[in-house]
């Protein structure tokens, strides 16, 4: 059964508990006729459409429809389809229930464009059913539109003790279920005062959100706001760079047990030295993610426990006079990037047979997977061939300049010098030396 099918099945089953008679051919017939006559003679099925809309796409979650979707799929009998349904969508849109995307405020635009814009839609100069395609164009019901902009808070709101969060837009839009979607919750957000868009536009665009989390209007932004949003989109970004490197950890892992396990103790080293690189990587990587992450708690401790007005002031000083310019970011993340490519390359020149790394560290390696599998350790050398390790220094270094001025959270300045000491350690090369 393909999705269209699942979704017709699905659907019918929800029709048939909110309309009893739904089979009943009298009553299909009388329901699916267009609209005739005086207006208080079609309006008790205009009424049954419009409520049987909203509650289907209630039920599926949604608040966008497509008129072809809800015409072919949702109330199909047989081939046919309702023939007054362009006749109840135009009413619903005329009636405000409905939406279109150009109806809109752009959450991007400014303030004074955002306000323009919400007093010609209250006016309703810009609505004109006329020039709404009601077959191709995607629709927004209002009621469940504003439903979902409440469930959206409600689960920031569940995660966050601050008067308001910042979020990236990758994050908002899984909040939202889609970039579509996203788009319309932040306009609804955004006219009502609620949310604010954020934009950091280097190298490379950085999109977030500001959301008040209370029943009042979201503060105005500040430059701590766009460091906030700097830090959170790296944290995200690394905590992805550790998912490939874990995926590729687990991938060779499985194929050095099945070498060990068939007894191919050549080719299990041989995938124990990815592991050991893995394992390097790794944890480079999470004490970049730690240092970060621990900056973004120690500044919602400051907002959470002092006055707004004083932890923007110390925020503002902290990270504004000392902060972690774009750049270094970028150069971390590439550096992490080449890390995970260099450990596929390695997969590959290991599985031709050649090269491989320190002849202790892989040993280890070896040692650990021969007792997961409980075969006894082989006394076998391996070839002595040295590798350097990739180490995402940057964004550490960037930490380690960071000097706060008085007044700033103790505990984010044990960071910064915890972060110093480790800078000060050896740097390591990125490039890994291949023997044939």
């Amino acid at each position: 059964m393909d999705k269209e099918e699942e979704e017709v099945r699905w659907v019918g089953e929800l029709i048939r508990k909110e309309v009893s008679d739904w089979d009943n051919e009298v009553m299909a017939s009388a329901r699916f006729k267009a609209f005739s006559g005086q207006r208080s003679d079609w309006e008790p099925r205009y009424f049954f459409w419009r409520d049987l809309i909203i509650n289907l796409a209630r039920h599926l979650r949604l608040f966008i429809i497509r008129p072809s979707q809800v015409k072919n799929i949702w109330f199909n009998r047989g081939g046919l389809a309702p023939l007054c349904l362009d006749h109840v969508l135009i009413e619903m849109y005329n009636a405000g229930d409905i939406l279109h995307s150009s109806d809109l405020v752009d959450p991007t635009s400014g303030r004074l464009s955002q306000v323009f814009k919400r007093v010609v839609y209250l006016v309703g100069l810009s609505r004109s059913s006329s020039s709404v395609d009601f077959t191709e164009d995607h629709l927004i019901l209002s009621t469940l539109l504003k439903e979902k902009a409440f469930e959206v808070v409600k689960i920031l709101s569940d995660n966050y003790w601050t008067s308001s969060c910042i979020i990236t837009m990758k994050k908002f839009q899984e909040l939202c279920g889609g970039s579509k979607e996203a788009y319309a919750v932040l306009s609804h957000l955004s006219a009502s005062g609620k949310a604010k868009y954020l934009l950091i536009n280097k190298k490379g665009s950085i999109e977030g959100v500001k959301i008040s989390l209370t029943p009042g209007a979201v503060s105005d932004t500040m430059s701590l706001d766009y460091n906030v949003l700097h830090l959170t989109w790296t944290a995200e970004k690394l905590q992805q760079q550790l998912y490939v490197i874990d995926q590729r950890y687990e991938r060779s892992r499985k194929l050095a047990l099945a070498s060990l396990r068939s007894g191919n103790k050549i080719i299990a080293r041989r995938h124990a030295s990815v592991l050991k690189l893995s394992s390097q990587s790794r944890g480079k990587c999470t004490a970049l993610l730690n240092r970060v992450e621990e900056v973004l708690r120690v500044i919602d401790d400051t907002e959470s426990s002092k006055e707004v007005s004083e932890a923007i002031q110390i925020g503002a000083r902290a990270i504004k006079e000392n902060k972690i310019s774009l750049e270094e970011v970028q150069v971390c993340l590439q550096e992490l990037d080449e890390s995970i490519k260099s450990q596929k390359q390695i997969e590959n020149v290991l599985a031709a047979g050649r090269g491989g790394m320190d002849a202790e560290d892989i040993e280890d390696e070896f040692k650990k997977l021969e007792l997961e599998v409980g075969s006894p350790v082989s006394k076998h050398g391996v070839g002595e061939t040295e590798a350097t390790e990739t180490a995402p220094d940057s964004l550490i270094n960037a930490f380690s300049n960071l000097s706060f001025t008085d007044g700033a959270d103790t505990a984010l300045q044990s960071v910064v010098m915890q972060a110093s000491m480790e800078s000060t350690r050896t740097n390591i090369s990125s490039d890994l030396e291949l023997e044939a």
